[in-house]
């Protein structure tokens, strides 16, 4: 089970397990204080907005269109914006490191 490294919205570094198949969303919601994922995953509200560590950027798959689209309305946008609904974990992803945005 891959390790994620999350930095929450009060700035603590916080380590849990990710599973491997599941989307970076799903155990970010399951924090305190984590993401919101009102749409539940269906790339449609930027409520689970994160910034990726930029030494984890391009171990990602490009974004589709539908989630650059979503993350040009934020106004917490960075370079390194990603919906963490639309990021499968897997074992090449163990020690991933992300911020959780804060809410638009």
């Amino acid at each position: 089970m891959p390790l994620l490294k999350v930095i929450n919205r009060d700035g603590q570094e916080l380590e849990m397990n990710a599973p491997a198949g599941y989307v970076l969303m799903e155990p970010l919601r399951d924090m305190d204080d984590g993401v919101t994922a009102i749409c539940g995953g269906m790339c449609s509200c930027a409520t689970c907005h994160v910034y990726i560590d930029p030494e984890w950027v391009s171990r990602l798959p490009a974004p589709m269109s539908d989630e650059t689209d979503m993350l040009q309305d934020l106004g917490h946008r960075r370079e390194t914006s990603r919906l963490s609904c639309q990021i499968t974990m897997t074992e090449a992803l163990a020690g991933l490191r992300v911020t959780i945005a804060p809410e638009d």
